[in-house]
């Protein structure tokens, strides 16, 4: 049941993310003014894909109530895939073979990864101090991810801002792997619980960062990035938090080593990804004022 969910929340990811960077690209703001994120929402493409996204949450939320984190993030990752054929029909993407073989490679290095790993589950109540280290270290992460984004372009720069909005998706599941526990015991609960604000807090980090790497009009490098390190975020976390083990015998670690590179290599075929070659969208007004500064 939990990796069927999470096929469903795959699904539904690809097209939310597909749907959303339509709306992005639509918008009169320019790549560098961060006013795109209050226009997007008055993009009724961009509300659908929302909603596709919220469904996503819900499926995904739902597997990990029934199953271990590793395992359900591993698999909602395929979305990835499910996205490009999407992206060339809806946003007109550029689906080159170096995209395929760097989507490709990444799905099967990550695969490869967990499944050498074999992951198991941990317990269900981590310590305070191992969640304020996950939180002050996702924050610093994204920090400094964000800031060598603003001074990049493209593929890289989308690359850059998803792979900072893999850091605050990674905290935002493995908070969610708590927050579903407390689901039904009341709404004072849930207002009470720490856990309600961090998952506000990283989703807000998550969508910001995403919605910029979306915005750059290059789909694959912005969802290939943000899939793999919110995967590997989860990894970490469920080994760090929730103490999930990963399988370190002499037959599992070379297969799995080699997973992990192999999805590297795959992230950095995808950052020379080519912009799409017609851009079905609003050109941006040249704005004198952008507080964001253009970058090389």
């Amino acid at each position: 049941m939990a990796v069927l969910l999470a096929l469903l929340a795959a699904f539904a990811f690809a097209l939310g993310n597909v749907l959303q960077q339509k709306g992005t690209l639509e918008t009169p703001a320019g790549e560098d003014d961060p006013r795109f994120l209050a226009q997007v929402l008055r993009r009724p493409v961009w509300i659908a894909g929302a909603g596709c996204l919220v469904a996503g949450w819900v499926a995904q939320a739902v597997a990990l109530r029934n199953g271990p984190l590793l395992v359900v993030q591993s698999v909602t990752t395929t979305n990835l895939v499910i996205a490009l054929p999407l992206g060339r029909r809806i946003t007109s993407q550029t689906i080159s073979r170096q995209v395929w073989i760097g989507a490709i490679a990444t799905l099967v290095g990550i695969v490869l990864f967990l499944t050498a790993g074999s992951p198991k589950g941990g317990t269900s109540t981590p310590s305070a101090s191992a969640w304020w280290a996950a939180g002050l270290g996702s924050l610093g992460t994204v920090v400094v991810l964000v800031g060598a984004g603003l001074r990049r372009r493209g593929a890289v720069r989308a690359l850059l801002f998803g792979s900072a909005a893999g850091v605050g998706f990674g905290l935002q599941v493995s908070v969610t792997k708590v927050f579903v526990l407390l689901v039904g015991k009341g709404l004072g609960t849930l207002l009470s619980s720490w856990t309600s604000y961090v998952l506000i807090a990283s989703a807000i980090v998550g969508f910001a960062a995403g919605q910029a790497a979306l915005k750059t009009g290059v789909l694959a490098p912005a969802m290939a990035s943000s899939n793999a390190v919110t995967l590997f975020v989860s990894v970490v976390l469920g080994i760090s938090v929730f103490g999930e083990t990963l399988s370190h015998g002499s037959g599992r670690l070379v297969p799995a080593i080699v997973g992990l590179a192999v999805a590297v290599v795959g992230i950095a075929l995808l950052a020379g990804s080519a912009p799409p070659s017609r851009t079905p969208v609003t050109p941006a007004r040249s704005d004198p004022s952008r507080p964001w500064p253009e970058g090389p």
